[in-house]
């Protein structure tokens, strides 16, 4: 299997969280990805978010990442990664 790029959150309590990108796609300029925590593989149905990179708050070496969680946003979004996640052989749950 081939092994999956990792995007590390910060949470404004210090707690970190590692999670695994599955998809990435970019919609009209802003990039986009479909992401899973990175302890969930055990099992056929993941519970997926999407992230949007924050381009502005970018410094030298990483980007700023935040939820998608608005429902116009997601109702775009959704069927996009839904498409790309068709030939894998996860069901993916937003």
């Amino acid at each position: 299997m081939e092994e999956l790029e990792t995007i590390v959150i910060t949470f404004d309590d210090g707690e970190e969280t590692e999670f695994f990108v599955l998809e990435e796609t970019k919609l009209m300029g802003k990039n986009y990805y479909l992401v899973a925590p990175a302890g969930d593989d055990d099992t056929d149905e993941i519970e997926c978010f999407i992230l949007k990179e924050n381009i502005d708050e970018r410094d030298k070496e990483y980007g700023m990442y935040e939820f998608v969680e608005d429902e116009k946003e997601l109702a775009v979004l959704s069927p996009i990664f839904d498409e790309l996640m068709e030939d894998s052989d996860m069901e993916v749950e937003f």
